[in-house]
């Protein structure tokens, strides 16, 4: 869609606004509220008058709220008072170590008042005047335009991400006369919640797709690829039936495990002129993605290495992740060594390390039932050495490979597509949000009837 600009334009005065309509204000948004306060956080919750305390974790980037798990502070009354939230209420994030969360900005709905929440420290209470629509603040807060406006004033500031008081009212706005926000607001409303069902439709097909994959695989390496091959009680309950010329063995058996370790910290020559790839937990988000890892986030020396746990491994080994986010693995490329969190699997002339891997990754419900209950998710070395696996002959763990790879390539071929169709909508939601709460179009005529209504 593309849409007409206003009649006439002014400047600003703005460097970021540019031109704005000729019968907008300009104002800075400290000159537009009742309150602008900080949170609390009181003290460790007791169970006799806990209070929920909203944190930046219950805001997704997009200034939503998702309060599954939130946290329960006991608050004196004083504190209760001061930091109650109200429907109509904006809450900002001001500390943050990622340039996307700063300044992200939530509206208190009516559902969220009815949880009688405060909201932590590490926030900002605002409440525009009566002059504004809280709605309209949220969108224009959570556009590109003032983003870029947190960013700027909270670095130049403090040398780091971090908001106060005084540089949130410093945020410039650019204000239409409230009947002109009333009709702002519903075009808003109407456009994004189009773009945002695109935007589900596409998410969820690639669920449906990451769901296809996994299935895929795990068929693949546990039932074969001969729908006719006669089969047999694997005698494992989360295996089921395997083909019948096939074996069962724990992996220890057929992969040597290498556990792994980390150099002294505090020992500065472990950690100079390192040039061995070291596979840790700062690797899992690349590990998610790759079926081979040829760099690392850190690396380590051969001192560390020689006054550690550590060991340098060959390469074509497979690190398998069993601390926090288990069950990511990869194939190393080269010699590399690993953290306490990793093993590594030195597979037997038995075993592909393709092979291996795929099954890996095919056994996300045991490795969830091994961890479960658990505080902090971590398998265990003596559960990692209850793990089995199927063993097909060799030639048929290569086709089963070369098979994956031909079924995974074409599903990640349309989760691609899907991710870049994502993409794409929120470049336009976000463009188009940016565009009508600066007044760069005009959509006066173009709010349909009965939405305005």
């Amino acid at each position: 869609m593309s849409f007409p600009r206003y009649p006439a334009y002014k400047d600003s005065g703005v460097e970021w606004l540019g031109e704005v309509p000729e019968h907008w204000e300009v104002k800075q948004l400290k000159n537009c509220l009742t309150a602008n306060n900080g949170g609390v956080w009181g003290e460790e919750p007791t169970g006799r008058s806990d209070t929920i305390v909203l944190r930046s974790t219950e805001q997704t980037v997009d200034g939503l709220w998702v309060i599954d798990q939130p946290a329960y502070r006991y608050l004196s009354e004083k504190e209760k008072k001061g930091a109650s939230l109200k429907s109509g209420d904006l809450v900002i994030t001001k500390s943050s170590g990622s340039s996307l969360h700063i300044g992200k900005t939530s509206l208190v709905t009516d559902e969220v008042e009815a949880l009688s929440c405060c909201y932590s420290n590490f926030m900002q209470r605002i409440t525009p005047c009566s002059m504004l629509l809280p709605k309209l603040v949220w969108y224009w807060l959570n556009s590109d335009i003032s983003r870029h406006q947190f960013n700027y004033y909270s670095s130049s500031t403090t040398g780091l991400a971090n908001l106060n008081a005084g540089i949130i009212g410093r945020i410039a706005l650019s204000l239409p006369p409230k009947a002109e926000q009333i009709q702002l607001l519903s075009f808003l409303d109407h456009e994004t919640a189009k773009i945002d069902a695109l935007i589900a439709e596409q998410q969820q097909l690639i669920e449906l797709l990451q769901e296809k994959r996994q299935a895929a695989i795990s068929h693949a390496v546990t039932k074969g690829l001969n729908p006719d091959v006669p089969m047999k009680d694997s005698g494992v309950e989360w295996l089921g039936k395997v083909p019948e010329h096939w074996e069962i063995k724990r992996m220890k058996h057929v992969a040597r495990m290498e556990s792994g370790h980390t150099p002294d910290r505090k020992i500065n020559a472990y950690w100079q002129n390192c040039d061995i790839p070291w596979v840790s937990l700062n690797d899992t988000g690349y590990l998610r993605d790759h079926d081979y890892i040829t760099e690392t986030a850190y690396s380590i020396n051969s001192l560390g290495i020689e006054n550690s746990s550590a060991r340098l491994l060959p390469e074509r080994v497979v690190v398998f992740s069993r601390d926090a986010t288990i069950g990511r693995c990869a194939i190393t490329t080269r010699p590399m060594a690993v953290s306490q969190h990793f093993i590594a699997w030195v597979c037997s002339e038995e075993l592909r390390p393709e092979y291996l891997l795929l099954r890996l990754r095919s056994m996300t419900a045991e490795l969830d039932r091994l961890t479960a209950g658990a505080t902090l998710k971590t398998i265990g070395m003596p559960d990692v050495k209850t793990l089995v696996t199927p063993l097909p002959p060799l030639c048929e763990q290569d086709a089963i490979v070369d098979k994956v790879a031909a079924i995974t390539k074409d599903l990640d071929d349309l989760m691609t597509d899907a991710s870049r169709a994502v993409a794409l909508l929120q470049e336009r939601r976000s463009a188009l949000i940016s565009a009508a709460v600066s007044g760069q179009i005009d959509v006066r005529g173009v709010v349909p009837a009965e939405v305005a209504a």
